[in-house]
């Protein structure tokens, strides 16, 4: 093979308490995807963060060379100057500019002393258009999803001179139409000489694409796979992720006869909270059942996400109206207290706006939204038992962190998703609403959520699972609603649901409302 574009030699990364990467070596050769795949916490992002200027030269021991030249870089910029771009799990964008504004912020069109606006707009279409994203340049960041303000990231780093991009869990936020495009793209750069570095969860789409593949396992590397060498396929690399056998990605459950009707939705309809003509949810009906496992899939911008959070004490939408049940009463939940009251949690697919204060330790992130179990007399924190209780549920969740004393900011994304679970299985829930639960999150810990929602149902309680991994929603639920256009257009048992049914149903309701 050629000479490698990039090479990293014996990097060693330490925080206190933890050493991150131990004596890792990485070669990324031209015109390749290079695969990273490890569990979270093995040290990907750290190796990347370090390549990339965030963990600046000499706060680590080691060596990079990029291009044949040796790199020390001391901040981001100074790696974009060599070509080197890094788009971060977690988004960073600013919701109070436009599309086109946060593409080109920092590289900006036109002189020192003006923005040309026109050709800033003109390149944004054009970036947009590249990856599918049909958004006026023009609009607000938080005025769209989740998923289209990760398109908007991929294209903020498309828009500079690139010639290793490094993607971290860059199909997170998509859904499956929307991640095979980006995979196609990312092939299409390849061919057109572009390297990428990959790192993600989803481990078909890393065989799909990859030409290289390294294991990262607790800060070292386990190993280099190659296409048409070695022998690759999921189990193996799930194997040198977790460092044992994963035979089957969904534990067993023991099937039984689901109880009453526990939460039901009549006639649900939301309008958007600014277009106050848009309804994101129309005239939307469904149940669910104690000791259930009911998923709703659709395509991105379906109205899943719009449903679970105006449900939830009308976190999201204007002029809901409806009907509500919990155990056949009828309840309005004005408010998310209201929500928690009636044993309803919701955990978010944006964990990082609002799900988590990543600013506080996993402590008081755990035990938020349930202070009163912590605090004695319903009045006074009691410091001693809320250690207590978010030690044993960060033990419970598996969170890999120096102590619960640690800043959630800074745990990686799929901790965070750990302590997220955490802190609303500690708010004692009845009915569990979770949106995109193992998004960012590796196989390992995939599993071990999957194994918590089994043991969840066992205990009568329910769960109403987003998700828009089709595999993930077949392979967990007992029933599937599919939602499209903000309408809920049908509902398939465990027997008859696949893949090819639920889009077949999509695109058969697809044209209008």
């Amino acid at each position: 093979m050629n000479t490698p574009l990039l090479r990293m030699e014996s990097i060693t990364k330490e925080f206190p308490g933890v050493k991150a990467l131990k004596e890792v070596s990485l070669e990324v050769y031209p015109g390749t995807i290079h695969a990273l795949v490890g569990e979270n916490g093995a040290g990907k992002s750290t190796l990347m963060n370090v390549l990339s200027g965030t963990y600046s030269h000499g706060s680590y021991t080691g060596k990079i060379f990029f291009d044949g030249e040796e790199c020390r870089f001391g901040r981001i910029k100074d790696s974009e100057k060599k070509g080197i771009v890094i788009i971060h799990q977690e988004l960073a964008l600013n919701p109070y500019m436009s599309i086109g504004e946060n593409m080109f912020l920092g590289n900006e069109c036109g002189s020192f002393f003006r923005i040309n606006w026109n050709q800033t707009y003109s390149e944004a279409k054009k970036y947009l258009d590249i990856v599918g994203l049909n958004e006026s340049p023009h609009t607000l960041v938080q005025d769209i999803g989740v998923g289209k303000q990760q398109l908007v990231e991929i294209v903020k780093a498309l828009a500079k001179n690139v010639r290793l991009l490094i993607l971290d869990e860059p199909t997170a936020a998509l859904n499956e139409d929307d991640s095979q495009n980006l995979l196609k793209l990312l092939v299409k750069f390849k061919s057109e000489g572009m390297t990428c570095i990959l790192i993600s969860h989803k481990l078909k789409e890393v065989e799909q694409v990859a030409d290289r593949i390294t294991v990262i396992r607790d800060g070292a590397v386990i190993e280099t796979m190659e296409k048409d060498t070695d022998e690759i396929n999921e189990y193996r690399i799930a194997k040198g992720m977790v460092g044992r056998e994963l035979n089957d990605y969904y534990p067993e459950r023991e099937k039984a006869a689901p109880g009453g009707i526990c939460l039901e939705v009549k006639d649900w309809t939301v309008y958007h909270p600014l277009y106050k003509h848009f309804k994101v949810c129309d005239n939307v009906s469904f149940n669910l059942r104690k000791g259930e496992v009911v998923g709703i899939s659709g395509l991105m911008g379906a109205g899943r996400t719009e449903l679970a959070m105006s449900i939830f004490g009308r976190s999201y939408g204007a002029d809901i109206s409806g009907d509500l049940f919990i155990n056949g009463k009828s309840v309005k939940l004005k408010s998310v207290k209201d929500a928690i009251a009636h044993k309803l949690a919701y955990v978010t697919e944006d964990r990082k706006a609002l799900g988590l204060v990543l600013t506080n330790e996993i402590r008081p992130n755990i035990t938020l939204a349930n202070t009163q179990r912590v605090a004695d007399f319903g009045f006074h924190l009691n410091k001693d038992l809320e250690r207590a209780q978010a030690t044993e549920y960060s033990a419970r969740f598996g969170v890999k962190c120096t102590g619960i004393e640690q800043v959630v900011g800074n745990l990686s994304g799929g901790n965070q998703q750990k302590v997220l679970l955490a802190k609303w299985m500690f708010a004692e829930p009845d009915i569990l609403i979770l949106d995109e639960p193992t998004r960012g999150i590796d196989v390992g810990a995939k599993y071990e959520i999957y194994t918590l929602i089994n043991d969840l149902i066992a205990q009568g309680k329910s769960v109403l699972m987003i998700s828009s991994e089709m595999p993930e929603l077949l392979g967990v639920c007992d029933r599937i609603y599919v939602m499209n256009e903000g309408r809920m257009i049908g509902e398939l048992s465990a027997e008859e649901a696949n893949q090819e049914a639920i889009m077949m149903m999509i695109l058969k309701s697809s044209g209008g409302k």
